[in-house]
């Protein structure tokens, strides 16, 4: 049976974590969470590799799943970047596109739309394959 793709769910809301872990273990998928950028950068650098990071960007600070996003940029292999945000600017978009986040998405979430898209992002990275995760 074929490894599940690794997920990294970072959010300081306990209830969007929880949600966002349990729809996407429902479809498949092997969730590691983490309440705040500190929490998650700890993970990725010791050693944890995850297929896909998917981060709040306003957590400790403003903009801070920005810092987490371009810390996950640098790492090989490189995980597929999800920025989600209930405050979504033309200036932190701008900085997303400048870290090369593969998905941004405004809160309230579509969960149908992200899954889709991070399935879509998993397969063209090959890291699953075309049926579901």
């Amino acid at each position: 049976m074929p490894e599940k793709p690794t997920l990294l769910i970072v959010d300081d809301e306990a209830n969007v974590l929880f949600t966002l872990k349990l729809v996407l273990e429902e479809d498949g998928y092997d969730i590691t969470t983490a309440s705040s950028c500190a929490e998650a950068l700890k993970l990725i650098h010791n050693a944890h590799q995850f297929d896909a990071i998917l981060t709040d960007l306003r957590m400790e600070q403003e903009d801070i799943g920005l810092e987490l996003a371009e810390a996950a940029a640098k790492l090989h292999p490189r995980p597929v970047i999800m920025i989600l945000t209930g405050y979504g600017s033309v200036e932190n978009a701008r900085g997303a596109l400048g870290i090369q986040v593969d998905y941004f998405a405004l809160k309230p979430l579509d969960l149908d739309d992200l899954k889709n898209a991070l399935h879509r992002l998993l397969v063209w990275r090959g890291r699953v394959r075309r049926g579901r995760a």
